[in-house]
């Protein structure tokens, strides 16, 4: 399986949202010209509204002068995960506040879990706990971030 591609086995089925959007066309649409994610080498292995669920191998490249996972790169990957969750009801939606907390290390080779909820959507904000877990469930970093949605569709 390549960077930034879903994984079809585990992948909810496409949903079409109350604004008549496709889950999976959004998913497609977002991840098509994010190089960032792709370089995160993130894998999304389920998708559907309010929900992401992605994972990615920590590289030598992630790494912090200590040796262990950067926050930027834990930061990054919980954006990611964020991004998609908020974006798959097909409006348009960015960061309005974010904050992480730092849990516990990960090293080169460990497989990091992200996973991402809504907690509420309004009409113009909506809210997320992003969990990012290593192979042991254990908790690595806690997110939640908060989106603006905008009045622009994701796609058309």
């Amino acid at each position: 399986m390549t960077n930034t591609e879903t994984n079809n086995s585990q992948n909810s089925h496409p949903q079409s949202t109350s604004t008549g959007f496709d889950t999976v066309k959004v998913l497609d649409t977002m991840l098509a010209n994010d190089h960032f994610s792709k370089w995160l080498g993130i894998v999304v292995d389920e998708y559907r509204l309010g929900y992401c669920r992605l994972h990615y191998t920590v590289k030598e490249e992630m790494l912090n002068g200590f040796g262990i996972i950067h926050g930027g790169a834990l930061f990054s990957a919980s954006d990611s995960a964020f991004a998609l969750a908020c974006n798959s009801q097909g409006r348009l939606s960015v960061a309005l506040d974010v904050t992480i907390s730092f849990i516990k290390s990960a090293k080169v080779g460990d497989i990091l879990t992200v996973e991402a909820k809504e907690i509420h959507t309004g009409n113009s904000t909506s809210f997320y706990n992003v969990t990012t877990t290593n192979e042991k469930n254990e908790i690595i970093a806690l997110f939640k971030g908060t989106a603006y949605r905008t009045g622009k569709k994701v796609y058309e």
